[in-house]
């Protein structure tokens, strides 16, 4: 199923989606499984599987000396997400990435989620290097989302990057894209990053999910924008709980976004990070109850791969 199909299917009912990270390398795929077991009572209509491109780590050398080394830290997303659709019978929405991949990778990483079944997708650019923040797309790449999703509908028409493909089968992904309720941190104002989103959908995005947003008279003032530029597909609101007195400062210094007054002020007002995470409970589940009662009931969590505080906001809304 489709997501769009799951938001007008679950007919106006609270649904909760999940955002979780792949396992650092080394890491067995249990840890996946033991954070799923904890959500899966709250029958979450799909799960998100992010995914990462390579990175440089400095590694000590024996004469004490840094060596700049390129490492992929989380690798496996294709497998993860099959090996989730399997075990669990849920919808499993892979990120496909520009940053670090070719046409052709993109295309036999496609080819190999159709082969497994897996039809949803959400398209993403990528973050900027880590070191300069400047993204730096592979040459024989995609700079911008768009272009990956010119891709993918094209091989829904049956069109391969690889042209000497004869009687090409036509694959059928549902593709959905990131939003910025404030900006993308790149982007120069909201009015142009909102065209770049109409661009998104324009060439076949059939859903969009927000990056995370404290207050939701900014996810409101958002749809609206939106709506009057001609955006008609579904917006699911994306949230993420605080848990770290550091979020206040982290946060919009990474993504670009507002931390409201209110909730700053009771941050900085909590001892350690236990009073921190029991505010951050507090505060998700009435973002998530006022996104319902305005009609917004299909709601995405991003976990960062820790869902103990997660479950008990579930509770408080479902």
């Amino acid at each position: 199923m489709t997501i769009p199909e799951h938001i007008t299917q679950s007919n106006g009912s609270p649904r909760i989606s999940y955002e979780l990270l792949p396992p650092i390398k080394g890491t067995s795929i249990n840890t996946i499984f033991n954070t799923l077991d904890k959500l899966m009572p709250f029958m979450p209509p799909f799960i998100n599987i992010t995914y990462h491109r390579e990175e440089v780590s400095y590694i000590k050398q024996a004469d004490g000396n840094l060596k700049p080394t390129v490492v992929r830290k989380r690798p496996g997303t294709v497998a993860i997400a099959a090996a989730i659709q399997a075990k669990y019978k849920v919808d499993v929405v892979p990120h496909i990435i520009c940053g670090g991949f070719s046409r052709q990778e993109t295309e036999d990483a496609l080819i190999d989620l159709d082969f497994l079944g897996i039809k949803n997708l959400l398209v993403v650019r990528a973050d900027g290097d880590k070191i300069t923040g400047r993204f730096k797309p592979n040459p024989l790449g995609h700079r911008y989302a768009s272009g990956l999703i010119e891709q993918i509908i094209a091989m829904n028409n049956g069109v391969y990057h690889e042209q000497y493909i004869q009687n090409p089968t036509h694959t059928s992904f549902s593709v959905g894209v990131a939003g910025y309720p404030e900006k993308h941190p790149e982007a120069p104002n909201s009015d142009d990053d909102l065209q770049y989103l109409k661009q998104k959908v324009d060439k076949g995005a059939e859903y969009i999910v927000t990056q995370m947003f404290f207050d939701n008279n900014v996810f409101f003032n958002f749809v609206k924008r939106c709506r009057e530029a001609g955006i008609d597909v579904p917006i699911i609101p994306g949230l993420k709980p605080i848990s770290i007195k550091e979020h206040i400062n982290v946060l919009p210094r990474t993504f670009s976004l507002t931390v409201p007054p209110a909730l700053a002020k009771e941050v900085q007002k909590c001892t350690d990070n236990k009073q921190v995470r029991e505010l951050g409970v507090e505060w998700t589940s009435n973002q998530i109850k006022e996104l319902i009662a305005n009609g917004y009931p299909f709601v995405h969590i991003y976990t960062m791969g820790k869902v103990d505080h997660i479950t008990r906001i579930s509770e408080n809304v479902l």
